[in-house]
């Protein structure tokens, strides 16, 4: 069994002037996001462990790994999946997110077998090098990290379940390593469709137009940086959903402080987003026209919440193509699916887990 102890401190990472001139500006640092991710990770209760897993050129991936019940001392050991019956579940987090994001599904979800959820390179407590400005490049390099991530923690196989931007890194992953990726589960995916030769900007309000022209040359954050001090409570008051959205566990505002020390620091994966991006959070390198490209043998599914800002219909167009793609909708969720409706969310997941390893299991009776 792999020890998963070593926690790494953080190296001060090469970035322009402005950029060291604002974690002095900002009330933020890499100690400040380990408090405030470790305040949420206590609603945690199964038992799970915790570490940077090193990679090539100096990086490392900030890691939570949870065992299966038949393992003991599961708060240290990192699971191997030749012994375990249920694939590895792998969540992978959205632009601007963490792993303690994940803290309303992580005991569900390990209920039946072993999960890791971790910081994608650039964000959260994952290092924070520095990306190409080739949009190709920079997803390039995020699929290798997560390659280098599989090889280091030992997984043959595993099922890839990615938010948002994480959505569009598990599609890019299962593109390149096919072999690896058992079922690819894509909650609320961005960069799927292509940006519109004439997009309607009518409907995009005059307000986000003028900010969106204005803020174009910088990263989607830097705002909230150059807020200096007041950047929590502007997080609050922007984000004040979040603490709706986790109001079972928390009654302040502790997820919006941790989102803040997440987005607050030297921007990396942000400025990768960035130059993957067309004005108004278009892909460069729309998924939609690559996904066909994905195994036929490979289960798809995608998961949309009923009231979320992202259209459902690039998961439609796609299974008019290949008809065996599963579509999940739940009821009275937003674009954050996995914390507006957490119970429904996670038996969703644990219902598409269960059939797909009865099919496995049948499969392999039969050879």
């Amino acid at each position: 069994m792999r020890r998963m102890a070593e926690e790494i401190q953080p190296a001060k990472e090469q970035s322009s002037w402005i950029s060291s001139w604002l974690p002095s500006w900002c009330p933020t640092s890499p100690s400040q996001l380990k408090d405030a991710e470790e305040k949420i990770l206590k609603t945690v209760k199964r038992p799970f462990s915790r570490q940077h897993i090193r990679i090539s050129s100096g990086n490392y991936l900030w890691t939570l790994a949870f065992s299966t019940q038949q393992q003991q001392s599961a708060a240290l050991c990192v699971p191997q999946p030749p012994t375990q019956p249920t694939t590895p579940l792998v969540l992978l987090h959205g632009f601007g997110g963490g792993v303690a994001l994940w803290a309303l599904n992580l005991d569900s979800l390990s209920s039946s077998g072993p999960v890791y959820a971790l910081d994608l390179l650039g964000f959260g407590r994952s290092s924070r090098p520095q990306f190409s400005t080739d949009p190709r490049e920079a997803e390039d390099q995020f699929v290798a990290a997560l390659e280098e991530w599989r090889e280091k923690v030992g997984l043959q196989e595993m099922v890839l379940l990615g938010h948002n931007l994480g959505g569009y890194l598990s599609a890019a992953y299962t593109l390149k390593y096919p072999h690896r990726v058992k079922h690819l589960l894509l909650v609320e995916p961005w960069g799927f469709p292509a940006r519109p030769e004439n997009p309607n900007h009518n409907s995009i309000p005059m307000w986000i137009r003028a900010i969106g022209a204005v803020m174009s040359p910088f990263n989607p954050l830097a705002g909230l940086r150059l807020a200096g001090p007041l950047g929590p409570m502007l997080v609050q008051t922007i984000r004040s959903d979040f603490k709706q959205k986790y109001s079972s566990v928390f009654s302040d505002y502790t997820v919006c402080d941790y989102i803040y020390h997440l987005n607050a620091q030297t921007p990396s994966g942000e400025t990768a987003f960035k130059n993957m991006t067309i004005p108004y959070g278009w892909a460069k390198r729309p998924m939609l026209d690559r996904i066909g490209q994905i195994r036929a043998e490979i289960p798809i599914s995608f998961i949309y919440g009923s009231r979320s800002s992202i259209d459902s219909h690039s998961g439609y167009a796609f299974k008019k193509t290949r008809p065996d793609v599963e579509i999940r909708v739940i009821r009275g969720a937003g674009h954050y699916v996995f914390a507006d409706q957490p119970e429904d969310f996670n038996q969703t997941v644990l219902q598409i887990l269960a059939r797909m390893e009865e099919k496995w299991k049948g499969e392999g009776a039969e050879q």
